[in-house]
């Protein structure tokens, strides 16, 4: 029998990697995200892998990238301006199609802001740190457990299609102490990584089978040469400029996400047929959301709700499917403008967007109340 104990979202974000099979970790500590630091250098050793404590953010992510590129799963862990720091490693991990997971825990900000202060305002700073408008996907737990499936998560798709992949939660989800059956959680199967079948055959670092499939792995340090570059490159690393092969393979980089957005898509729904308003939130405000919600139908209202976990790839299908029938979608996020709904109303048409947003604090269920009952 499982029973429930006191942990928070940041510890079973670590635990979550340690079950997805990371065994290298590399972090410097920064509040909201500290947790997950202090739970891999406590964890990972005892289970046979490597935490490393950093000088800084940048040598941390690319300790990560190294670990990648010999062969183990690896996740860093950080927060806003932490992540500013990484972001020329985060676009080498893409380029050189390396898969690595950041813990990304957000704060207020901008800049340094409030350390001990949530948000949800850098939806968009982890979604477009790289250049060129490559997809890097984003996935949001709302809840501790959440925090524990969704790093898993994580972990299967940046081994699947080789890229970064960013776990996107806040200070409230990181650390706040929730009752969790954590031995009852479920588990999310990570697959290896395909590997070079070639034998003897001369390897080309970036030829893959086709452009929704990323290159075969091969380690660095092992038999068969690797070329990892950050620099346009054609399939064997060398560089190159806009050659038609160069072309190709930075679009693949795009493809390979792109062929695979409805597989990733992850969120909860609650619908109701032939409700005119759909409330859609993720992170922490899906909390709010979803009282905001109940306490809307116990009045009499017809309102449907969207979690939505998948940040990005935007998951359109389900998105398409909550909104049917809808004329407005309300989203509830906890930053300035509406980042996230900003996305959202490209793949909306006809349909209008409204927004619930707060900074330095948390939106109350009434506020969203509000919101749909002022219309």
């Amino acid at each position: 029998m499982n029973l429930p104990e006191l942990v928070s979202g940041n510890r079973l974000t670590a635990l979550g990697a340690i079950e997805a099979g990371c065994r290298f970790f590399a972090g410097y500590p920064i509040t909201p995200s500290s947790e997950i630091y202090q739970t891999m250098m406590e964890e990972l050793p005892r289970r046979g892998g490597l935490a490393v404590a950093s000088p800084d953010e940048i040598t941390a992510l690319c300790a990560c990238v190294g670990a990648s590129m010999v062969g183990h799963r690896a996740m860093t862990a950080t927060s806003g301006p932490g992540f500013c720091l990484m972001t020329e490693t985060m676009q080498y991990a893409v380029m050189t199609e390396t898969p690595v997971v950041v813990a990304f825990v957000q704060r207020l900000g901008p800049s340094t802001g409030g350390a001990t202060q949530g948000g949800q305002g850098d939806v968009l700073l982890a979604e477009h740190c790289t250049s060129g408008g490559y997809t890097v996907p984003v996935f949001a737990p709302a809840t501790a457990a959440e925090c524990f499936t969704l790093t898993q998560t994580a972990f299967a798709w940046a081994e699947r299609l080789r890229t970064p992949v960013v776990l996107l939660s806040d200070k409230e989800v990181g650390m706040t102490l929730e009752g969790v059956e954590v031995g009852a959680l479920d588990r999310v199967e990570v697959v290896a990584r395909r590997a070079f079948e070639g034998g003897d055959a001369k390897y080309a670092p970036y030829g893959r089978p086709c452009a929704e499939e990323p290159p075969p792995f091969v380690p660095v340090g092992g038999d068969l040469k690797v070329v990892a570059t950050g620099s346009a490159h054609d399939a064997e690393g060398r560089l190159k400029k806009n050659s038609a092969e160069v072309l190709s393979l930075l679009r693949s980089l795009q493809r390979k996400i792109e062929a695979h957005a409805g597989e990733m898509e992850l969120v909860g729904e609650d619908l109701q047929p032939g409700a005119e308003t759909l409330v859609l939130s993720w992170g922490i405000t899906t909390r709010a959301a979803r009282e905001a919600v109940g306490r809307l139908r116990a009045a009499g209202r017809r309102v449907s709700f969207l979690q939505v976990r998948t940040l990005f790839p935007v998951p359109e299908a389900a998105l398409a499917r909550a909104a049917a029938g809808a004329s407005r979608v309300v989203v509830a996020e906890e930053n300035l403008t509406g980042l996230y709904a900003a996305v959202l109303e490209r793949h909306l048409p006809g349909v209008r967007v409204e927004r619930v947003n707060a900074i330095g604090a948390m939106i109350p269920p009434s506020a969203i109340v509000e919101a749909v009952e002022g219309a």
